[in-house]
């Protein structure tokens, strides 16, 4: 049986957690909890505590006060072994040997078999759609595969809890949708926690987000809120003459503001239920004038939301 699934509880409570390391306060009195289900952001400038909190909730680090509970077990309990795996931004492979020899030796660590491991090191690189990278050296392979070969190592085991640190970051951007496609097909099943710059992706994948600065939670959002009703932003390509009062001018349109170079954000009215929807009007009115956009998305973006 599922330890996480066993508990009525948030899978995650954290109460007034904080971390000093001498005279710096790395975390004060972060409290939040998540529920099991979809990815959740945990976003933040450099040096505001991110890779800190990933590392409490990892049971690496012990709170200087505060507490953690996942699953209703304290965050670092013998219990929680197997069921939450991380991986932090920078993780690297022995370059002496196969990726298979090292999933197969992290599967051991976990308990498995020798031949168990082996299989579940094939299962984990299937998942990422690596398969016939076994054999191969860690130098072997491009930075794109590597990062995908580190997230198959997070997966060993079948945890229900995945911290996953900058997981694209320095991808192109057919590995990223990789990795993204990758993160959504299995959410049903794990529940990732995501660190990352790119707010675009973030929002893509995230239903909640976590918003931490100079140690502190600032904000706790749920991206599929209420609030992002009554609101549709646009991206365009380059600046075209004309573009905000033609905008302005659609009939369900209320607002308009330039957000940034080549984006802004709609604000819409009261749309009568004979109206073609706006998003629909927005784009004919893009195809009349031979406007080129690069987004079109209900809401408001993340970057808005929280800056």
């Amino acid at each position: 049986m599922s330890l996480l699934n066993s508990q009525s509880a948030p899978l995650i409570q954290v109460d007034n957690l904080s971390k000093s390391f001498g005279d710096h306060l790395a975390l004060d009195k972060v409290s939040f909890s998540i529920e099991k289900g979809q990815p959740i952001a945990l976003v933040g400038p450099n040096g505001a505590g991110k890779t800190t909190l990933f590392s409490l909730l990892c049971g690496y680090l012990l709170p200087s006060s505060g507490t953690i509970t996942i699953a209703g077990l304290m965050a670092g309990d013998a219990n929680l072994f197997g069921k939450l795996a991380a991986l932090p931004q920078d993780a690297q492979f022995d370059p002496r040997f196969s990726i298979a020899h090292q999933l197969t030796f992290y599967a051991q660590l976990q308990g498995l078999t020798r031949k168990n491991a082996q299989k579940e090191a094939q299962r984990t690189l299937e998942l990422v759609g690596l398969a016939d990278t076994l054999k191969a050296k860690p130098d072997e392979l491009s930075h794109g595969m590597r990062k995908r070969v580190a997230i198959a190592q997070t997966l060993i085991g079948s945890p229900e809890i995945v911290m996953l640190d900058e997981a694209t970051a320095g991808l192109d951007p057919i590995n990223a949708r990789e990795v993204r496609q990758l993160v959504a097909s299995l959410s049903s099943e794990i529940t990732f926690i995501l660190s990352s710059h790119d707010l675009s992706e973030l929002e893509r994948l995230c239903s909640q987000v976590l918003y931490i600065e100079k140690g502190q939670l600032k904000q706790h959002q749920n991206l599929q809120s209420e609030e992002q009703q009554g609101f549709l932003t646009i991206r365009m390509r380059k600046a075209y003459d004309n573009f905000l009062p033609l905008m302005a001018g659609v009939a369900d349109v209320q607002h308009i503001e330039q957000t940034q170079n080549n984006e802004f954000l709609i604000t819409t009215g009261l749309v009568s239920p004979e109206s073609e929807p706006l998003d629909l009007q927005i784009l004919k009115l893009c195809h009349q004038h031979k406007w080129q956009y690069s987004q079109l998305t209900n809401g408001k973006t993340l970057e808005n939301r929280l800056f």
